[in-house]
């Protein structure tokens, strides 16, 4: 007898017999689709609202205790890519944020990216740099609190989301200028 093995991604729980994702959506960026104005940095040139956008997500696996969220452009011409939000120890009984989120009032924390300050920096890509794509991206994480501070580097906190969540989900929006 031929066996027949299943595998789920960490990202899908099982609920009554059926399959729940780990899922993120928007009213405000939707997958594939270019951002408002509303989301541009404001400074390096750009001169957007910079308001992080509203995000909602549901289906997070059992176990989980926390939530992160992160920003990235891996298209930035860095050749690290660039770092716009870095967001942990975000309760796990919020399941959405508004726009313009204040991630302290909570109980999270937010470390410094790539601009140089803490909190979301919106998109500002290069003028004619051509279309650049922001991961936002929520995890699932099994701890309460983080080991990290808001001084810990984003891409030490990407290092350490990689390597403890139970799964994550990510809406790509895009951005040009």
């Amino acid at each position: 007898m031929k066996k027949t093995i299943l595998t789920l991604s960490l990202s899908s729980m099982m609920i009554s017999g059926q399959v729940l994702a780990f899922e993120l959506t928007s009213q405000d960026i939707k997958e594939g689709y270019p951002m408002a104005k509303t989301f541009e940095f404001s400074g390096w040139g750009c001169s957007g609202e910079n308001l992080s956008p509203q995000l909602s997500w549901k289906g997070a696996p059992k176990g989980t205790k926390s939530f992160a969220i992160t920003a990235y452009d891996p298209d930035a011409p860095t050749g690290s890519g660039f770092w716009h939000w870095v967001a942990f120890n975000i309760p796990a009984d919020v399941s959405q944020l508004p726009r313009g989120a204040d991630i302290q009032k909570l109980g999270g924390l937010e470390s410094g990216i790539d601009y140089g300050i803490k909190g979301f920096g919106g998109a500002c890509p290069p003028v004619d740099d051509g279309m650049h794509r922001y991961q936002f991206t929520v995890w699932a994480i099994p701890e309460t609190t983080l080991s990290l501070t808001e001084n810990t580097p984003a891409a030490v906190v990407g290092f350490t989301l990689n390597s403890v969540a139970l799964a994550k989900t990510t809406l790509t929006a895009t951005y040009t200028r």
